[in-house]
């Protein structure tokens, strides 16, 4: 159980009572936590899972490999045909291995969400790419998340597309990241469930997640009591995009999106988000 609070002397408060009513051990300053290695700093808190990633690199014995700038080739294409893989156990425990450590590696998040949707028939080619993120991997070992505790709490967030990225599918790829004030709290990058039919559309389906997450998040913070100094916002690099949340018509273009991913227009129109 991981306990935080305001001041050291409410932990130590809480943590007494719960002394009386269960029988626990107090380990002092977290370190560790579900493999989550934690350092505290003079700003905050530095959170890394560089052991968890070297027993990934021992596990595929790629310890001693040559690192690579980047988890993904820039402008990957796979073959229609490939060889299977004669023991996809192994790819796929590897897969999930990696899924753990985007916990705090937002870097990783879109080449292992990849890779991952070929879990139930990997082949040769795609044991490659699984490869690649590994060398990518031993060269940012002590890569993490800086957690700051001198920051405002304002809530934002960026969100993007790939139009039609996927070659096989032709479905786009969502990305957002969510912000507390300098520190981001959450990321995701995945493709959409439903295939665009254009750029606009996969922008604006984007959007709709991304608010999604942070009406959620403002939630979160509303239950525990945590004050927005203003209403979030959201930031989109795509101007059509950004008209048809401003305007209410709904233009020929536009008419075939479906209705559950209008709600961001409302969420703006209402002031519980800005954009």
């Amino acid at each position: 159980m991981l306990l935080i609070g305001s001041s050291t002397e409410l932990v130590t408060s809480f943590i007494q009572i719960l002394s009386c009513e269960f029988s626990m051990k107090d380990l002092g300053p977290v370190h560790h936590f579900l493999r989550v290695e934690i350092s505290p700093t003079s700003e905050g808190l530095h959170l890394s899972q560089s052991h968890y990633a070297l027993t990934i690199l021992e596990r595929s014995n790629m310890v001693d490999c040559k690192p690579m700038p980047t988890p993904l080739d820039v402008k990957l294409k796979l073959p229609n045909l490939a060889t299977p893989l004669a023991d996809p156990s192994f790819y796929r425990g590897i897969v999930g291995a990696l899924q753990y450590l985007t916990l705090t590696r937002p870097d990783l998040s879109y080449s292992v969400n990849y890779v991952s949707q070929f879990m139930h028939a990997p082949t040769v080619v795609h044991m490659k790419l699984v490869h690649r993120i590994l060398r990518y991997l031993k060269g940012t070992l002590s890569t993490g998340l800086h957690v700051t505790s001198q920051t405002t709490l304002t809530l934002s967030a960026f969100s993007d597309t790939d139009w039609a990225s996927c070659p096989t599918t032709r479905r786009s790829t969502t990305g957002y990241c969510t912000f507390l004030g300098s520190n981001i709290i959450s990321w995701c990058a995945k493709k959409q469930h439903t295939i665009s039919r254009s750029s606009t559309e996969a922008e604006y389906r984007a959007m709709a997640n991304t608010a999604a997450d942070l009406t959620w998040l403002t939630y979160i913070l509303r239950d525990l009591h945590v004050p927005l100094s203003s209403s979030p916002t959201l930031y989109c690099d795509n101007i059509s995009a950004l008209y048809m949340i401003i305007n209410p018509v709904f233009h020929a273009r536009s008419k075939h999106i479906e209705l559950d991913y209008h709600f961001v227009r409302e969420c703006v129109a209402l002031g519980l988000l800005v954009n």
